[in-house]
C-alpha cells in the first residue's frame, strides 16, 4: 500500500500562484511514475501532469501545459506541482495519484492504483 496526502491548495486570484505537494509513504517513488488530476464541481477527473519514475520525462495536459510544472524530491519523498498563471477553470479539487506497474499510459485513472485525499484550490476572478 501507498499512502499519499497532498496539501497547499488555497484561495489564490487569478493570475496568482500555488505550489502543491504531495508527501508520500510505502513504495511511491518505487512506481513507475506519479501524476496529478483533478476534479471541478460537477466534472470528471481529469488528468493535469505526470511524470515517470525517474522524473526524467514529464506529461502535461494541453490546458495547462507552459503554466504549470511536475517536479519530485526524493529525498523528502514528495512530489510537486507547481501551478502559475492561474485561471478561474483550474478551479478543482486537485489528487496526486501513482503509476500502476501495468498501466499502459500516464493520461488515464485507471493507470494509477493509489491516489490521496485531495487538496482544494479556488481561483478567484
Amino acid at each position: 500500500q501507498v499512502q499519499l496526502v497532498e496539501s497547499g491548495g488555497g484561495l489564490v486570484q487569478a493570475g496568482g500562484s500555488l505550489r502543491l505537494s504531495c508527501a508520500a509513504s510505502g513504495r511511491t517513488f518505487s512506481s513507475p511514475g506519479m501524476g496529478w488530476f483533478r476534479q471541478a464541481p460537477g466534472k470528471e477527473r481529469g488528468f493535469v501532469a505526470a511524470m515517470t519514475s525517474s522524473g526524467s520525462t514529464t506529461y502535461y495536459a494541453d490546458s495547462v501545459k507552459g503554466r504549470f510544472t511536475i517536479s519530485r524530491d526524493n529525498a523528502k519523498n514528495t512530489v510537486y506541482l507547481q501551478m502559475n498563471s492561474l485561471k478561474p477553470e483550474d478551479t478543482s479539487v486537485y489528487y496526486c495519484a501513482s503509476r500502476s506497474w501495468n498501466s499502459r499510459s500516464y493520461y488515464t485513472t485507471g493507470d494509477y492504483a493509489y491516489w490521496g485525499q485531495g487538496t482544494q484550490v479556488t481561483v478567484s476572478s
